[in-house]
């Protein structure tokens, strides 16, 4: 019952945003840019766990993980640029994810 919960909240916040992108498409992706899924998923996981170190170590990785994710927008931030279609676009920063996903795990085994 309780993960019904959570996948109902994280799925309405999820369609709020992709329903306000059509009529305020600025005020949709800053909404999205908040760390409300973090913020959501942090209580979440001690709620369930209630491992104060997990947790913490959890943030850590969401902390790490945000500016590695960014990765996967610079092709679109550069996409007039590169004058390649959105397919391309997207598979190349689907690409830097991954690359990302490296550099997170290299950067959590430091902390």
């Amino acid at each position: 019952m309780i993960f019904a919960l959570k996948v109902l909240l994280a799925a309405l916040v999820i369609a709020f945003a992709s329903w306000l992108s059509g009529k305020k498409p600025e005020l949709s992706g800053f909404i999205i840019a908040l760390p409300i899924a973090s913020i959501i998923a942090i209580a979440f996981s001690f709620l369930e766990h209630k491992n104060t170190e997990n947790t913490v170590i959890f943030a850590k990785s969401i902390l790490i993980g945000v500016p590695v994710s960014y990765l996967f927008f610079l092709p679109f931030f550069f996409a007039k640029n590169l004058n390649m279609n959105f397919w391309l676009i997207y598979l190349i920063g689907l690409t830097l994810l991954v690359i990302g996903y490296f550099v997170h795990k290299y950067i959590m085994s430091l902390i």
